[in-house]
């Protein structure tokens, strides 16, 4: 689950529903193979409902700030 605390996750057995769900079909090739495979994505992990639950507020992973410049010197 994209965005999620690495502290938090659903287990083999629980009952997921997923509102508004964007389901994407992914191809990729490499070494001469095609793989091929569907995707799920959703806005957030909050949005999910796990065995009828909405996740607590700390399913959600902390933002990072990440910055890189290219042009700058080593």
């Amino acid at each position: 689950v994209y965005n999620a605390a690495p502290t938090w996750g659903v287990t083999v057995g629980d009952a997921l529903g997923v509102p508004d769900p964007v389901l994407t079909q992914h191809q990729h090739q490499h070494q001469g193979q095609t793989f091929s495979f569907l995707g799920i994505r959703v806005s957030s992990p909050l949005s999910l409902v796990v065995n009828g639950k909405r996740p607590p507020g700390s399913a959600l992973a902390p933002p990072r700030l990440a910055l890189s410049n290219p042009s700058a010197p080593l």
